[in-house]
């Protein structure tokens, strides 16, 4: 078996774009992404899909329709499938994405962030 260490921090420092998610590494049909973010996303869900946050760096705020979760250092959270969410970050916050192959970042929402699907660093 041939493995190799993945570092955030290496991946992190190999890409400067906002909302635009990189892949570092696949399992089964998921996909691993790190995306740095900051400002306000847009108003999007996922209708065939669950979406994982995992917060490496900063403080990611992620709104619903009916409220909000605070993410900070080392905390996740799964926004189940078909949810409506907006993610909001004040200062710019590095993030996991934990998602299958193929899912565009703006879901169904047409936007100017959404980003290239399938972006390796």
């Amino acid at each position: 078996m041939k493995s190799k260490v993945i570092n955030f921090k290496d991946k992190f420092s190999q890409f400067s774009e906002h909302w635009s998610p990189r892949v570092i590494a696949e399992m089964n049909d998921y996909q691993f992404k790190l995306v740095k973010v900051a400002g306000e996303f847009v108003w999007h869900d996922h209708p065939e899909t669950d979406e994982v946050f995992i917060v490496i760096d900063g403080v990611l705020t992620i709104e619903f329709r009916d409220g909000l979760v605070t993410l900070s250092p080392g905390e996740m959270f799964v926004i189940p499938k078909g949810v409506e969410h907006k993610p909001v970050a004040k200062a710019e916050c590095k993030i996991m994405i934990v998602e299958p192959k193929g899912v565009v970042n703006t879901g169904d929402a047409n936007s100017d962030l959404t980003a290239q699907n399938d972006l390796w660093v």
